[in-house]
C-alpha cells in the first residue's frame, strides 16, 4: 500500500498510484477547507484571527511537501497568513510568510504588498524599498505600492539626514574632547545646572575654545553668568566692566563691599574626579542626538587605558584635599583651567568674595564650605 512506502520513494505499481492520487486529492480537499475556514475566520473580525492563523498553517500542512504543480495555491495561503499575522501586529511572522509568498509565486503582487508592510513595520527601510520596486516590476500601475514607495523613499531620506546629523554631531564633540585633551584640561561631572541649564563649551573656527562660565558668590550663593568667555582672554576685562562705577551695585551688597578693587576670585582645587573619554563624549552628545541613534560603542569604556576614573561622582579625589585656590585674574581662562589641580564642573565656576566682607576672612579660614 501506499501508505507504507518509504519517503521519497517512487509508487511501483498501479495500485500504489492510485492510492497516492487519492491520498493527495483527500489532502486538497482538506486544504481548501481549511483555507475557506481561515477566510471565513478573518471575515468575523478580529477575535477570531488567531483562528484563522490557525487554519491556514493547518491548510498549508496539507499540502507539504510542496511540488511546483500546488505552488500558487500554496503561495495564496502563505500570503493569507502573512494578511493575518500582519494584521495581529506579529510582524515578523508576517514578513517571512509573505517572502515564502513570493518564493513560491514571484508573480504575487498581494505577497509583495503584505511583505513592504511588515517590513515597514520593522523599520527595514531597504527591504520595504526593494519589495515595492518588485511588486511594481509585476504590476507597474499598483497605486497602493506606489504610495507606498513613495513613503519608503520619504522615510529613507530622513534616515540619511538623520545619519548625517548624527555623524556631525559625533564629529563636533570628538573636536571638543580633542581640544580639552591638548590643552590638559579636566572635566568633571556637571554641577549647578539648576542655575545654568545645560551649557557646554564650543569650538570655534580658529580652534578657540569658548567656554559659559558661571560666577557664584558665596557670601548669599548668588549667581552671574558669562555665556561666552574666550579661552583666551583674562578674567580681568570682564571683571572690568562688572564692577565699574558706573555699574549698579549688587542688590544684595548694601555695604558696597563688592568693588572692582575688593573683590577676588576663587576656584574649588581638587573637588571632583575627572571624567574618562566616554563620559565627555556622552556629556558633549547630550541634548544634541537621540542616545539611541549612536553608534554601538561608541560611548562604551574610552579612556581606561590612560588611567581615566570611569567614575563621574563629584566628591574629593582624595578625603581632605579640596581646597580654595585664588585665581589670578591676569592669567588666560585657559592657563586658569590648565592648573593641576582644576577639576571644571562641566563648565568653568568662581567663587567671587570681597576683601571688604565679614565673609572674606571665614571664606579665607576655611569655615565656609558648599552647602
Amino acid at each position: 500500500m501506499a501508505l507504507l512506502m518509504e519517503p521519497g520513494a517512487e509508487p511501483l505499481t498501479e495500485s500504489e498510484q492510485a492510492d497516492l492520487a487519492g491520498i493527495a486529492a483527500i489532502k486538497e480537499a482538506a486544504a481548501r477547507e481549511y483555507k475557506e475556514q481561515g477566510n471565513q475566520f478573518v471575515r468575523m473580525g478580529r477575535k477570531h484571527y488567531a483562528e484563522a492563523v490557525s487554519c491556514y498553517t493547518k491548510a498549508i500542512a496539507q499540502m507539504e511537501p510542496l511540488s511546483s504543480l500546488d505552488a500558487a495555491d500554496a503561495s495564496i495561503l502563505f500570503a493569507n497568513r502573512a494578511h493575518v499575522n500582519l494584521l495581529l501586529g506579529n510582524y515578523r511572522r508576517s514578513l517571512d510568510d509573505a517572502e515564502q509568498a513570493i518564493r513560491l509565486s514571484p508573480s504575487s503582487v498581494k505577497a509583495y504588498y503584505r511583505a513592504v508592510k511588515a517590513a515597514l513595520a520593522l523599520d527595514l527601510l531597504p527591504d520595504a524599498a526593494s519589495f515595492c520596486r518588485r511588486g511594481l516590476e509585476q504590476d507597474p500601475a499598483n497605486e497602493e505600492l506606489k504610495k507606498l514607495l513613495a513613503q519608503v523613499d520619504a522615510k529613507l531620506g530622513e534616515q540619511e539626514r538623520q545619519r548625517a546629523k548624527v555623524a556631525q554631531a559625533i564629529a563636533a564633540a570628538k573636536d571638543l574632547a580633542a581640544a580639552m585633551e591638548k590643552r590638559g584640561v579636566k572635566l568633571g561631572k556637571a554641577a549647578y545646572q539648576e542655575l545654568t541649564g545645560v551649557k557646554k563649551p564650543k569650538l570655534d573656527e580658529q580652534g578657540v575654545l569658548h567656554w559659559p562660565v558661571l560666577l557664584l558668590y558665596p557670601e548669599v550663593m548668588s549667581s552671574d553668568f558669562i555665556e561666552d568667555f574666550p579661552e583666551t582672554d583674562t578674567l580681568s576685562p570682564h571683571l572690568d566692566v562688572m564692577f565699574s562705577e558706573s555699574s549698579p551695585s549688587l542688590p544684595w551688597d548694601e555695604n558696597h563691599a563688592y568693588t572692582r578693587d575688593a573683590i577676588e576670585l576663587y576656584y574649588q582645587g581638587g573637588f571632583g574626579k575627572p571624567l574618562s573619554k566616554s563620559e565627555i563624549l556622552r556629556y558633549l552628545l547630550e541634548g544634541t542626538v537621540d542616545s539611541k541613534s549612536l553608534p554601538d560603542g561608541l560611548l562604551d569604556g574610552e579612556g581606561e587605558e590612560h588611567g581615566i576614573s570611569q567614575s563621574g561622582a563629584i566628591s574629593s579625589s582624595t578625603e581632605g584635599s579640596s581646597r580654595w585656590i585664588k585665581v589670578k585674574e591676569g592669567k588666560t581662562l585657559q592657563e586658569v583651567l590648565q592648573d593641576k589641580d582644576h577639576i571644571i564642573p562641566a563648565i568653568p565656576v568662581f567663587f567671587v568674595v570681597s576683601r571688604k566682607s565679614i565673609f572674606y576672612k571665614d571664606f579665607k579660614a576655611g569655615n565656609w564650605s558648599l552647602p
